[in-house]
């Protein structure tokens, strides 16, 4: 039983961004300073990745580990009330995060996945986005 009126829910639930994140911008400001230009968000590709970098034929997505079931101490282990809707709901988000991949990898990309968790370090961060980018 959800503790707030489905009006509310709703207005919460319309605020949470799916683009330009803390985590995502994290990201792009690390890549920009290492020198890699990239495009966001096409919409022409699986999954709209967060980051495109055309000319190296690789894609960068950047998972909220809530939102995406990580199951790490940032995102913890899931919801703790509604569950009925929130188990598939992530379920469903994690089925086509995988299809997008999938997709992406047939189609001759290259792609790496961040987690939220892992924005949080920016010396790792950087020496793992130059190792992929190169």
């Amino acid at each position: 039983m959800d503790k707030i009126t489905p009006e509310r829910r709703s207005a919460n639930m319309a605020r949470i961004r799916s683009a330009h994140t803390k985590p995502e911008m994290i990201v792009r400001r690390t890549a920009h300073r290492l020198g890699f230009r990239f495009r966001l968000h096409r919409r022409d590709l699986p999954g709209k990745p967060d980051l495109v970098f055309l000319a190296r034929e690789k894609i960068v997505f950047v998972h909220g580990c809530y939102w995406h079931g990580h199951g790490c101490k940032v995102g913890g282990t899931g919801a703790k009330s509604n569950q009925g809707y929130w188990g598939p709901k992530i379920a469903r988000n994690r089925e086509r995060d995988d299809s997008a991949i999938a997709a992406l990898r047939v189609s001759g990309w290259k792609v790496l996945v961040i987690w939220e968790c892992e924005t949080r370090n920016e010396a790792q961060l950087r020496s793992r986005l130059r190792r992929f980018l190169r």
